[in-house]
């Protein structure tokens, strides 16, 4: 008895692609990592050659939009979304900011007096 062919196509969804096909199977991007709070901004103008899922990103990121939230807004994995940005980021048509280079964090000191204030709550 022949077995049927497996499905790549849901009625649905329409035709069935892994996450790591829209990346070509590569795991990092070429220049940093992103934070997954770090904030994503669009600088440029998008070109023919963009992937419909980049195209989506730059969507998303018209107003400041974080990394973690356009990857929830894709409904993508945040590797996925990380290589994208990178890609983009690239051809120059974003800008990502680090929560780093927004200002000073808090020093250990002061989170450590949060930390015994909640608990003396």
């Amino acid at each position: 008895m022949m077995r049927e062919p497996p499905r790549w196509l849901d009625e649905d969804a329409g035709p069935i692609v892994r996450p790591y096909a829209l990346i070509r199977g590569r795991t990092r991007t070429s220049g940093e990592t992103f934070d997954l709070i770090a904030t994503v901004n669009v600088v440029g103008e998008p070109t023919d050659e963009l992937e419909p899922e980049q195209l989506l990103i730059l969507r998303a990121a018209r107003n400041p939009i974080s990394v973690a939230d356009v990857a929830v807004e894709l409904d993508l994995p945040v590797g996925v979304v990380r290589v994208l940005l990178g890609d983009l980021r690239d051809h120059g048509l974003i800008s990502v900011t680090s929560p780093s280079s927004k200002g000073p964090r808090p020093n250990e000191r002061i989170l450590k007096e949060v930390i015994n204030g909640l608990r003396a709550l």
